[in-house]
């Protein structure tokens, strides 16, 4: 079992902290999806990539990108990690990621005549990065109480069905090749705008770090955010596995995973659009994340 460090602890919900703005990020999502399909090598992906670039640039302290290649069917693609970090100087250290490319094909489309068609991806792709654009302007303002490191992971969604460590490309690679130390712990959004959102906790998420996963869950209960739901769901190979299995970063996953509800998914359909995602549900797991960052006390 991984616990939080002890000098690193969750204090009860403070007042005066920053509040998140779902607006502000749904208007983050829309403007990732307004550069079509971001499946690497396409147009959208071009333009993205350089959006996400300069945006985190005018926020964070100090702004890199990993570069890396992978090949799929005979297929090289040049894919690249972006990172920015905050706070560099303290001791503590957590990571906040998400991947920002999205699928190349809508393998679940119940149109079979478009299941080679790229999707959109805006909850499947877009949610997570703009949550995370949100909480970097956020830290601009006010910088947090320890080191925080963001990534948008690449490659995440390149992967073959049946195949999970297919997927998950950019976190395997960061997790092999680390840029500076290791984090003490880790947090990945994916898929968390869906308009009926319902986060259940991952499976894997508290194998790896259960502590970290109560606190979060505790504090989600405090805050009534009902999308929380404490009891335990699906077992995911998301962007956090990789980052536990390779570097031993204990991360969790925030995910809901049933896009929209049990009876329909738009998950790797073409009907993963933005009038599917809603800035309320961007709002409840930005909430969450402001609150559990700047509540954390150190004593270095």
């Amino acid at each position: 079992m991984f616990l939080l460090p002890a000098m690193m602890t969750l204090a009860g919900c403070k007042s005066g902290v920053t509040n998140f703005s779902g607006d502000n990020s749904f208007q983050f999502l829309e403007k990732q999806c307004s550069f079509g399909p971001r499946n690497p090598g396409s147009e959208g992906y071009k333009s993205c990539r350089n959006y996400l670039i300069e945006t985190l640039d005018n926020f964070a302290d100090t702004v890199f990108t990993q570069p890396f290649q992978v090949t799929v069917d005979k297929d090289t693609f040049d894919l690249v990690n972006i990172i920015g970090r905050f706070q560099q100087e303290s001791n503590h250290h957590t990571l906040l990621g998400a991947h920002w490319d999205t699928r190349p094909l809508a393998d679940r489309d119940p149109n079979p005549e478009l299941r080679q068609d790229p999707i959109l991806g805006a909850n499947d792709g877009a949610s997570g990065v703009a949550v995370l654009l949100e909480l970097a302007r956020l830290f601009h303002e006010s910088p947090p109480p320890i080191a925080v490191t963001i990534v948008f992971f690449d490659g995440e969604d390149l992967g073959k069905e049946g195949e999970p460590k297919s997927y998950a490309k950019g976190s395997s690679y960061f997790a092999d090749n680390l840029p500076f130390s290791k984090p003490e712990n880790g947090i990945i959004l994916d898929m968390v705008g869906d308009i009926d959102l319902n986060i259940s906790i991952e499976r894997n998420s508290y194998r790896q770090n259960p502590e970290l996963v109560k606190a979060l869950w505790k504090q989600a209960e405090t805050l009534r955010l009902p999308a929380f739901k404490n009891w335990l769901g699906y077992a995911v190979y998301d962007d956090h596995v990789p980052l536990w299995e390779k570097a031993q970063i204990p991360a969790v996953d925030i995910i809901d995973f049933e896009y929209p509800n049990r009876s329909a998914n738009f998950w790797h359909t073409h009907q993963d659009v933005p009038a599917n995602c809603s800035p309320r549900s961007l709002w409840q797991v930005g909430t969450l994340l402001t609150h559990y960052i700047y509540n954390l006390e150190t004593n270095d």
